[in-house]
């Protein structure tokens, strides 16, 4: 199945599929490591992403080391 690039809302828990948007190509992402920004992964039939053990995985591994993964991109926390 094909993957897809979402974002996460500003407010939004990382691990909740309802708090992202599908994007329609690559994340633009403002630079930093506090937050996750966006994720590539599974889009299911309700538009959006499945987020497996995988992913949670690449999540805290991305936030862990404050460096961006293939499939997490990060971002400076918007609301400090």
């Amino acid at each position: 199945m094909a993957t897809k690039w979402f974002s996460l809302s500003n407010t939004g828990t990382p691990t909740d599929p309802g708090d992202y948007t599908a994007l329609p190509g690559l994340p633009t992402c403002a630079s930093g490591s506090d937050q996750i920004c966006a994720i590539e992964a599974e889009e299911d039939t309700s538009s959006q992403p499945v987020i497996d053990d995988a992913l949670k995985d690449a999540m805290i591994e991305a936030l862990h080391t404050r460096t961006n993964q293939p499939n997490v991109q990060l971002r400076v926390d918007p609301n400090p």
